[in-house]
């Protein structure tokens, strides 16, 4: 196991000043898989909390939703395309194995500056805000675009009630720049076991099992998951991250506004912050409407939240994200973007 922490603490400080999210039109709900698989909207709900998800039709792939969300996040901000320096796009589901989705996305959204992707599963965002931040802080760049976005229902075998169940497709961005002393990026924490990488996987595709006949016809293509194992990781992993995070940032639970966890299971959650002993009020979730979004989770329960004008300026915000390699990590963000009336 390797763990990796650091306390932002370069000058300037690093915030997010603008936020968007994109969905597809079509839901797909529990009802709806009962008619495709052996399950129902009860037993659906009882176990992962979700109630619908989202799934992106046969002509939209992820740099689509990537862009989408990134346009959005730019608007917010009030940041004209050719002012982005970085574009990264952290993802578990590419277009195509190369070139990078963010260069896709570049395209699609006009702009003229470096891209590249980032492979953290869904743990994504949260390697992707650290990574994006050290940028800034070292004064590589000023205005960066970053974007969680994954459509991997497209990995899904819909004969497996155990994971098609709970996976929805979605982008949400942030677009980062220089903040106020005090505000914005306080900690990131960083972590990976790759010894547990047979937990959660898509095994073929990649040059250990290239694409062909017999891995199509035996299912390699699809996600593989040990659902218990798995479920006993995450709730270790996002302990372990809030409390490596807060003790880099020197705050408690007690100082949290907000907790935004990655959306996997709502009963994971749960269990988690019972162990954390924060607050229920405090935790975001909006899994019941879009499912596991994989590395658009975290970005579109704070968009939402944004959008809803329930953050105000000052609040402690904790990122928690756990994922397939495996990964886990968190970001501490004190909030310094004020509630304008042009939301």
């Amino acid at each position: 196991m390797i763990v990796r922490g650091n306390k932002i603490n370069s000058k300037p400080p690093v915030g997010i000043v603008g936020i968007g999210s994109h969905v597809p039109e079509r839901v797909l709900t529990n009802f709806d898989l009962e008619q495709i698989v052996d399950t129902s909207d009860e037993w659906i709900k009882t176990r992962t909390g979700i109630i619908q998800r989202r799934i992106a039709n046969e002509t939209m792939c992820t740099s689509d939703l990537a862009s989408e969300a990134g346009r959005k996040a730019l608007i917010d901000a009030n940041v004209d395309t050719e002012d982005i320096d970085l574009i990264i796009v952290a993802t578990a589901s590419p277009d195509m194995i190369f070139p990078s989705t963010a260069c896709l996305t570049q395209h699609k959204l006009g702009a003229s500056c470096p891209a590249f992707d980032i492979s953290a599963a869904c743990t994504g965002f949260i390697y992707g805000l650290s990574v994006a931040s050290q940028y800034i802080a070292t004064g590589a760049f000023e205005t960066i675009l970053l974007i969680g976005a994954d459509a991997l229902t497209r990995y899904v075998n819909w004969l497996d009630r155990s994971t098609c169940i709970l996976f929805g497709d979605g982008a949400g961005a942030v677009v980062l720049q220089r903040a106020e002393e005090g505000y914005g990026i306080l900690a990131n924490y960083l972590a990976a076991d790759g010894s547990g990488s047979d937990l959660l996987k898509i095994p073929a595709g990649g040059a250990l099992i290239p694409g062909s006949e017999k891995s199509v016809k035996a299912g390699l293509h699809h996600i593989h998951m040990s659902g218990n194992e798995v479920f006993k990781f995450a709730v270790r992993a996002i302990s372990d991250a809030a409390k490596g995070a807060l003790n880099l940032a020197n705050l408690s639970i007690e100082d949290v506004d907000y907790f935004i966890p990655h959306q996997a299971n709502k009963r994971i959650i749960e269990t988690a912050v019972e162990k954390l002993k924060i607050s229920p009020d405090k935790v975001v979730t909006n899994i019941h409407k879009y499912g596991n979004t994989s590395t658009a989770s975290i970005p579109l329960a704070l968009d939402e939240i944004w959008r809803g004008r329930k953050l105000k300026r000052g609040d402690i915000l904790l990122f928690v994200g756990f994922g397939a390699g495996l990964t886990w990590g968190a970001n501490v963000v004190r909030w310094s973007k004020e509630v304008t009336n042009g939301l």
